[in-house]
């Protein structure tokens, strides 16, 4: 077992933690200044349309009318559907919530980029488009990659950073699967018995939680994205791969990101292996960690109403 494992695993990181600071547990409406309707939800909220550098980006916002705006960039092979209801409502409350289809992918117009730079331009490209000075990122799983990536490109852009099942450049392990694992994630749409082995620790508490995700998931019935294609779940996974090459200095851009960053993850991630999560909190100057325990890749969706609370509380501490 890799060391820093054996330290996540240990009875003893609680004492760790504290004291490393880590915590265990339509164009009509493309304005910066547009009032998002206070009553919508992930299932009801009306798909939207940006056209920006010659890409129609699809969007859908909604949510409190003031404040910082929290992103939303999803895991590989997603849509702004397979986001978990109880996560994004659970935000909508407090703030301005958007969620985005990268080009080629969703209703979005375009060619599914396949590098991780192709995909963060699209991301500036369209928050360029909207006139959004400042913005809160969220990013899942490859959605983090992309996260750190326009962090690194546009730091005057993002205000605050949560990174969620996902790995630095150059991470540990990331460069394919373990052959279980594979069997699960190497199709285009996986069947939901697949999705929960991927984003679920396999103790009987995380399956239960894991099919009731499942329950939630599939509430919003209308105006759907259409499911990612095999040929584009492929550009993702390149993009993907090249991202877990090795670095010549390893992980020296984490050093550049400035930004407050809360990173969360499962104890026992089988996508992206958990460690990354503690590697990014090690390289990452202002960096909180959140490790939930007895789940996986998708711990956010696992813990839905604990994670709210706590990227809450992060997102509304003040700025020094």
């Amino acid at each position: 077992m890799h060391p820093i494992n054996r330290l996540i695993a240990s009875k003893k990181l609680t004492l760790f933690a504290l004291a490393a600071g880590i915590l265990i547990a339509t164009l009509p409406n493309a304005r910066a200044d547009y009032t998002p309707q206070q009553t919508e939800t992930q299932q009801t909220a009306k798909t939207q349309f940006i056209e920006a550098k010659g890409v129609r980006y699809a969007y859908r916002r909604f949510g409190k009318a003031t404040g910082i705006p929290l992103v939303f960039l999803i895991h590989i092979r997603g849509t702004m559907d397979d986001w978990d209801p109880a996560v994004i409502n659970g935000f909508a409350r407090d703030r301005p919530v958007i969620l985005f289809s990268n080009a080629g992918l969703g209703l979005s117009g375009g060619e599914t980029a396949d590098t991780i730079a192709g995909m963060a331009a699209h991301v500036t490209n369209f928050l360029d488009g909207l006139n959004l000075a400042k913005v809160d990122l969220l990013g899942f799983s490859i959605g983090g990659f992309v996260a750190q990536q326009v962090t690194l490109d546009r730091p005057d852009l993002i205000h605050r950073l949560i990174l969620a099942g996902t790995s630095p450049q150059g991470g540990v392990n990331t460069q394919g699967f373990s052959p279980e694992t594979a069997k699960h994630a190497g199709i285009a749409n996986p069947k939901v018995e697949d999705r929960l082995y991927l984003f679920f620790g396999q103790s009987e508490s995380s399956m239960k939680a894991g099919w009731e995700f499942a329950k939630r998931w599939k509430e919003r019935s209308t105006d759907l994205e259409p499911p990612v294609t095999m040929a584009q779940y492929q550009r993702q996974l390149k993009a993907g791969i090249a991202w877990g090459v090795k670095q010549e200095t390893p992980y020296a851009r984490l050093k550049e990101i400035k930004q407050p960053v809360l990173i969360v993850n499962g104890n026992h991630d089988v996508m992206l292996d958990s460690v990354n999560s503690y590697v990014m909190y090690q390289n990452i100057a202002n960096a909180k960690l959140i490790m939930y325990p007895d789940s996986g890749h998708a711990a956010l969706f696992q813990y839905a109403d604990q994670f709210v609370e706590d990227a809450t509380r992060f997102l509304n501490t003040p700025d020094h």
